[in-house]
């Protein structure tokens, strides 16, 4: 497995758009395809805020994880935060959304960010794993939600 920009693989945003689009659509009942796309495509920097990373097996997409200034409207004191991390359902439970995450991770720490933020309605227990804490249970969108948080280490001071 590579984890890669989609910088690099711009070809892939309209399967990644199709994939967000079917997940989350819940959650923007009025956002079309044609809005992930646009978003995708904003979402193309690299080494900067926003940016998306893809994984990638064989040339095969596995799923994508990014990086945004904002996730939640609703929590615009809040930034930055790991958003659009999505796995396959063919690739899951292969350690794909784990690499996705500490691939964010690295890029943050690069950037020099502190804490970086999350919001998930039913994965809270896969980011504790991956040493994120609950900072609050709210209600967005009319969907109950965890917002988490993980503390950035410099990696000059990692041991």
């Amino acid at each position: 497995m590579r984890i890669e920009y989609l910088g690099d693989n711009a070809a892939l945003i309209p399967t990644l758009a199709q994939w967000h689009y079917e997940q989350w659509r819940y959650l923007f009942p009025n956002t079309t395809i044609e809005r992930y796309i646009a978003r995708l495509h904003s979402y193309l920097d690299k080494k900067r805020i926003p940016t998306t990373f893809v994984a990638l097996t064989g040339g095969i997409l596995m799923g994508s994880s990014g990086l945004v200034s904002y996730d939640m409207d609703t929590r615009m004191d809040l930034s930055p935060w790991l958003s659009i991390l999505y796995v396959s359902p063919i690739f899951r439970g292969r350690g794909v959304g784990s690499a996705l995450v500490h691939r964010v991770i690295k890029e943050v720490e690069a950037l020099g960010v502190e804490t970086l933020y999350v919001f998930t309605p039913e994965r809270e227990q896969f980011y504790r794993r991956l040493g994120w804490s609950t900072v609050e249970r709210t209600e967005y969108r009319g969907y109950e939600v965890s917002i988490m948080a993980r503390d950035i280490t410099p990696p000059h001071l990692a041991a």
